[in-house]
């Protein structure tokens, strides 16, 4: 075939080109456009799940609890020693505020029962009341004298690690909250969540936290969470710190039980009053 003979055909194929080029142009630039402007992809913290669940039951504090009473039964490791645990009957009013006013002031009263070092104890702590002390009295012996006591002074603190002013669900929920934005910023977290979980005869959601490598930003080991699924409210936490030795087991550092919990039995300032005659105080 002469030379001549091709031209007509590849004029065709060359036009053809020519006029699909910048179709192609178009769409791959319409592709790197949509790349471009794809927000990025947050890769969610493991602790992200644990931390939603903390945050929805403290919301859900605030906004519908007024008062609670338990059983509330507690150890902490103090200056290394993790003495046994505690029994106390325990009724709490929380904190109500109206814009930046405190309507309700957060109010605890604490009834031990065991051990013998602790039994006869009550303790009231109103916020803002009494000049910020605490009101105590001993049991045996000393149950005839009344005390007042600065919360965050050398006697009430003796074998304490936290103030009565930390006490209570609300805080608790507050402190996990902060740990695990602080855990956020950070790798090495594995983290557990089981929905179904039976605690004794109550329905949980356990959130487990361990932290397999000691930093010094890491306040614990391994960190175990019960949240009831009735209340939406943490009924049973344990902290561990890391082994002593490689292989050994974890060291329990804390733990905080609410047990029997009843929520907004109706509890007024009488019940944070030691001129109730239900009570011991002289």
């Amino acid at each position: 075939m002469h030379a001549f003979q091709l031209l007509p055909r590849l004029r065709l194929i060359i036009i053809s080109l020519l006029a699909t080029a910048p179709l192609l142009a178009s769409a791959q630039e319409i592709e790197q456009v949509a790349r471009l402007s794809l927000p990025p992809v947050e890769r969610r913290h493991p602790v992200d799940a644990a931390l939603e669940i903390a945050e929805e039951s403290l919301q859900h504090v605030r906004a519908n609890i007024d008062d609670y009473t338990a059983m509330f039964i507690k150890r902490c490791r103090v200056d290394g020693v993790l003495p046994p645990l505690q029994f106390a009957s325990l009724k709490i009013r929380n904190r109500k505020l109206d814009g930046q006013d405190i309507v309700v002031p957060l109010s605890v009263y604490l009834d031990f029962l065991k051990p013998s070092s602790v039994k006869g104890r009550e303790v009231i702590w109103v916020e803002n009341a009494n000049e910020g002390n605490l009101v105590v009295h001993q049991g045996g012996f000393a149950s005839f004298l009344t005390t007042q006591l600065n919360p965050e002074g050398m006697l009430a603190m003796r074998g304490q690690r936290y103030s009565i002013k930390e006490i209570g669900i609300e805080n608790l929920l507050e402190k996990f909250v902060v740990t695990a934005q602080r855990d956020r910023q950070h790798g090495e977290c594995d983290v557990q969540i089981e929905t179904d979980h039976l605690f004794g005869k109550t329905s949980c959601t356990l959130v487990e936290v361990i932290h397999p490598i000691r930093r010094e930003h890491f306040r614990f080991y391994r960190a175990l969470v019960y949240f009831d699924n009735a209340t939406k409210m943490p009924i049973r936490y344990q902290a561990w710190l890391w082994p002593e030795s490689p292989g050994g087991p974890p060291v329990l550092d804390e733990e905080y039980n609410y047990f029997n919990l009843k929520v907004n039995v109706g509890l007024s300032a009488f019940d944070f009053d030691t001129e109730n005659p239900s009570y011991r105080f002289r």
